[in-house]
């Protein structure tokens, strides 16, 4: 059986291929591949060990060959006529007043294809402006409406944390984010703060969450009595990182207990420490702040 690679493409769309013709292959070796009509070119991002039965119904296409440097010049030339095509298509939806943003716009390897991704608030009759694109680049069109999150995904960047966005380096699909997520990690409430490149929550929110709550789970609430190996105190915070509670004793000095240290708890709550553990950035200070973070909190459940 034929090995099965992973290919990138433009924007980060990845699909898997067959190497049908057993080609010698490595990673960041740029290929062409089998289209839906005609060729297209992605780099080639990692074999697939194991068993293909996860890459679900539809049997993958075929890897014809490496790219030369001939494709190589002409993949350049592509990319450089795409920003071309886009400053044109803005102007074209300008003249058909459509309520549309351009985003991208994607030519197929062999111009078979050309595919505009945009993003709108609402649903856009495109109709007339597909026959003029049709008619002025003599192939095929596709428009595709895309979320914000995608958006950011095809543009790329970099998130608040320095690193290159998650969208656009591991995650492959979009979950559901509420600023509950953010409250469980003692995040601020902060929507500047919050909010990614996109304008929504932060993806890492998400992905993050299961790992505070596991570790959570293994340690008592803030403001919990509790009696351990190195004395008595008051949970006053949760290390998630070293799976610890911090706890506060009767003369005020602080000490860190993991679970295996801990003797007994008491049910009963302290509200005060519990209170103050919270911190006064986790609450909205204005009622637009507020608004701000109910708007994220719709946006990111729809």
């Amino acid at each position: 059986m034929a090995e099965i690679y992973l290919v990138e493409f433009k924007g980060t769309r990845r699909e898997f291929f067959y190497n049908s013709y057993y080609h010698a292959l490595k990673e960041s070796d740029y290929v062409i591949v089998e289209a839906e009509r005609g060729e297209d070119i992605g780099r080639v991002s990692k074999k697939v060990t194991g068993s293909p039965e996860f890459i679900g119904a539809e049997k993958p296409r075929s890897i014809l060959r490496r790219a030369g440097d001939e494709d190589h010049e002409r993949l350049e030339q592509l990319r450089a006529r795409e920003l071309q095509y886009k400053a044109e298509v803005v102007e074209m939806i300008s003249q058909h007043g459509l309520p549309m943003k351009v985003v991208d716009v994607e030519s197929q390897y062999d111009g078979n294809k050309m595919t505009v991704f945009f993003t709108a608030d609402h649903r856009v009759d495109f109709r007339g402006l597909v026959k003029d694109l049709a008619s002025r680049y003599r192939t095929r069109i596709e428009l595709r409406q895309i979320g914000v999150r995608d958006e950011a995904r095809r543009l790329g960047g970099y998130g608040i944390c320095g690193l290159p966005q998650c969208c656009s380096t591991f995650i492959r699909e979009f979950a559901p984010i509420s600023t509950q997520h953010a409250r469980e990690q003692n995040l601020p409430l902060n929507p500047s703060k919050i909010s990614g490149n996109c304008g929504r929550l932060l993806c890492c929110l998400r992905y993050e969450a299961d790992m505070y709550t596991a570790a959570k789970a293994k340690l008592p609430n803030v403001g919990t009595r509790i009696q351990t190996k190195h004395g008595n105190g008051v949970v006053v915070r949760i290390d998630v990182f070293n799976e610890e509670a911090i706890l506060r004793d009767e003369d005020g000095v602080l000490f860190r207990s993991s679970s295996d240290d801990i003797i007994k708890r008491e049910s009963k709550i302290d509200k005060r420490v519990a209170e103050e553990a919270r911190g006064p950035e986790e609450i909205a200070d204005s009622a637009e702040s507020r608004e701000e973070l109910r708007q994220l909190d719709l946006d990111d459940t729809e």
